[in-house]
């Protein structure tokens, strides 16, 4: 694990030193790019990203102060998955001295970056973001960051200061297994978007099929196409053409899972018995569908719960004793992998 070097983050002075410029230059350009030349800026510009420096708005406030402001930073604001997470960090924090700023980087790390600077120039008093999958650049900034930093909805070997979620690659493996135990033959994978966390659960998928004797690469299908329920729909039918003996299917969302369910619907496929479905996140509609959909269950609500806990043990002065806390996931079992023959 690396140690976080939040009190050696680079100056101005350090920028107008690999700049080639005077201080007063930096903060001139900084605060209004149009009084300096095109040229001088471009030297500014490519100092501030070599040395990943954070310009603070207001600086002689923050020098011994930090705002109310807890960051949050989250890849979608209408994926469920994320909003039960965001529900929790606004419970926590209601009536309380925090206030939420909130980011949405769209699944764009250029996004997350220019996200992370801004935030961590308002001196926040801790920063919340999504995944492990920080670019270099970001890591960077949050590893020098003056406050408390939790990555949510995911576990690892190297936070960068705190983090709470889950293994996606177990939660894939698992419900690969399950379907293996159930006595299907010819599983397949349908994924959307693919993010780094659908890619790990369907890493985990691949290793629960290559341990039961049955990966098949023809019988995985994905796209970088957003998830929908649409999408799951027209994605089980081509999988289905290319292989029409395909008994069973693990999607990498509720989406997808209940797509597929309206696809083997529509053309007449009975579910479970020719095909069997699982899905993952458990959402409401999983157990609300007929026939009710099997799916890889997560605690989103607890995941923010903790996050903002450890945040604010961390900022009273007891740091929690496990940085890394793994709320871990259950497989909710129903009708669509229950066959009757």
């Amino acid at each position: 694990m690396r140690k976080r070097k939040g009190a050696g983050r680079p100056t101005i002075s350090d920028v107008a030193a690999k700049a080639g410029v005077s201080t007063i230059t930096v903060s001139r350009a900084l605060r209004d790019p149009s009084k300096v030349s095109d040229h001088l800026r471009r030297k500014i510009n490519n100092a501030v990203r070599k040395l990943n420096y954070v310009p603070h708005s207001h600086a002689s406030a923050l020098a011994s102060t930090r705002s109310n402001i807890i960051g949050v930073i989250v890849p979608s604001l209408t994926n469920n998955v994320f909003a039960d997470t965001l529900r929790a960090i606004y419970d926590e924090l209601y009536q309380g001295a925090f206030q939420v700023q909130l980011g949405n980087s769209r699944y764009v790390a250029a996004d997350e970056e220019r996200l992370v600077r801004t935030f961590l120039s308002q001196g926040p008093s801790a920063m919340i973001v999504a995944g492990t999958d920080q670019t270099d650049a970001t890591r960077e900034l949050l590893l020098n960051a003056q406050c408390p930093v939790v990555q949510i909805m995911e576990v690892g070997d190297d936070p960068i200061d705190m983090m709470v979620g889950f293994s996606h690659f177990e939660g894939g493996k698992a419900a690969g297994m399950h379907l293996l135990k159930k006595g299907y033959k010819r599983i397949g994978f349908l994924g959307a978007r693919m993010d780094p966390r659908s890619h790990r659960r369907l890493e985990g998928f691949v290793e629960a099929m290559r341990l039961g004797g049955r990966y098949e690469p023809d019988l995985v299908m994905t796209t970088t196409a957003s998830s929908s329920v649409s999408l799951g729909s027209e994605l089980i039918g081509q999988l289905r053409k290319r292989d029409p003996d395909l008994d069973a299917i693990f999607c990498n969302n509720d989406d997808l899972a209940l797509g597929a369910l309206f696809g083997c619907q529509k053309a007449g496929i009975s579910v479970p018995d020719e095909l069997g479905i699982v899905g993952f996140n458990d959402l409401e509609m999983m157990a609300a569908s007929h026939p009710s959909l099997t799916s890889i269950r997560t605690d989103r609500y607890a995941i923010g719960k903790r996050a903002v806990e450890m945040i604010k043990a961390e900022l009273e002065g007891n740091p929690p004793e496990e940085k890394v806390v793994d709320l871990g996931f259950e497989l909710q079992e129903r009708e669509s992998t229950l066959r009757t023959r």
